[in-house]
């Protein structure tokens, strides 16, 4: 099979392109990067020999096309303003592609892409990604679920912590702080409430939780919890339910008086032309970056509870994935990574088929989904409580 991967020069895309040059099957990656030194960049990551590089040139779409023309299946790990154009070649070329951004902002392609009888698996990396399928797998252990919370965050090692922020770069430090300019949608007592992104870092919702070999981490509320629970038919009578981010404790105490001040604002400071939140990332992004030997560390964990033959029960996934020194590719991008290269595969297999806009946590079978993740030694451990 032949597969390509958008971006595949940048942090995500370099994990996955690791991932295809291992996996078997894989004939040929083609490597779409506007960077014209793509074999010098993962020179000494990876066996080049099925690698193809391909600069763009011209157009994005028409160019985007005349590389998807030719391969299996696609991932796209572009910018998320670049996806329409990715989805759209896609559809034009009826290949099937994995992305890692939302769907909301191209469900208006739905009907198109069911047409062109092609599959595009969108929100299919590690958060949201992973997470979903979580939740298809935890459907099958309930008759219902009353409560889902679903924590996720990328976090450098204990030794690498540096104050006051505790806190480096995984991934985009830009997309970082656009992430804190996020409305949250959470269930509380069956009922939806919405924490306004002003509210982030100061709401009722901001609490601990413990995970074993770290201690404590922050958890305040960073997603729409409502959108995945109503996909669920076992969880129609969800009574709480919640995604939260994960950091090292004091974040939101650090972040609530700037985001005051509008520290965070995207409005032009007069005089400039630069938002705040644009100075924030070019000043602290280069301070915030790993050293060689520190690695960063994805934290997940999603607890379900709910009712299994009358009984109360609750279901606990955990999983850490941490950077790997020898190759340099952090947790994050790991995490991010081989998902998207996972489900790549099973579509150029026709494992899935289904046309049209799919969702991991509707449309990824879990079972050889999380064996395959469990292959590259990213395992999630699960713990069952009655009671």
């Amino acid at each position: 099979m032949k597969i390509a991967v958008l971006g595949g020069l940048g942090l995500q895309g370099r994990a996955a392109i690791a991932d295809l040059v291992v996996s078997d099957g894989v004939e040929e990656i083609v490597c779409v990067d506007t960077a014209a030194d793509g074999p010098a960049r993962i020179a000494g990551l990876t066996d080049l020999a099925r690698v193809r590089f391909v600069v763009p040139d011209g157009a994005i779409g028409p160019a985007l096309a005349k590389v998807l023309d030719d391969v299996d299946a696609v991932i796209d790990l572009l910018p998320q303003p670049l996806m329409r154009e990715a989805v759209q070649a896609a559809i034009a070329t009826r290949t099937p592609l994995v992305t890692t951004n939302y769907a909301k902002s191209i469900a208006d392609l739905a009907p198109a892409a069911e047409q062109a009888g092609v599959p595009i698996m969108t929100e299919c990396g590690l958060d949201p990604g992973i997470d979903l399928v979580l939740y298809a797998r935890a459907a099958k252990q309930f008759d219902s679920i009353t409560a889902i919370d679903s924590y996720c965050g990328g976090i450098p090692e204990p030794k690498a912590m540096a104050k006051p922020l505790c806190y480096k770069v995984s991934w985009n430090f830009d997309m970082v702080l656009v992430s804190q300019n996020r409305d949250s949608v959470m269930i509380e007592d069956g009922k939806r409430v919405a924490v306004p992104a002003g509210q982030q870092h100061a709401n009722p919702f901001i609490h601990e939780i413990e995970v074993a070999g770290l201690g404590k981490l922050e958890a305040f509320p960073n997603g729409d919890a409502l959108r995945y629970v109503e996909m669920l038919d076992a969880a129609k009578g969800l009574c709480r339910s919640g995604r939260y981010t994960l950091r090292w404790p004091g974040w939101s105490a650090f972040w609530a008086p700037l985001k005051e001040l509008g520290f965070l604002s995207e409005d032009k400071v007069p005089g400039t032309s630069n938002s705040p939140r644009e100075f924030l990332g070019r000043l602290l992004g280069p301070q915030l970056q790993y050293g060689p030997g520190e690695k960063d560390l994805c934290v997940m964990r999603n607890v379900f509870s709910g009712l299994e033959g009358g009984r109360a029960k609750t279901v606990t996934s955990d999983l850490i994935i941490e950077r790997d020194l020898v190759s340099g590719l952090f947790g994050m991008s790991l995490g991010v990574g081989y998902p998207a290269s996972i489900v790549a595969q099973m579509l150029a297999r026709d494992d899935i088929t289904k046309p049209g806009l799919l969702n991991p946590l509707l449309d990824v079978p879990d079972e050889p989904f999380f064996d395959s993740l469990a292959r590259r030694g990213i395992n999630v451990t699960e713990t069952v409580a009655w009671g």
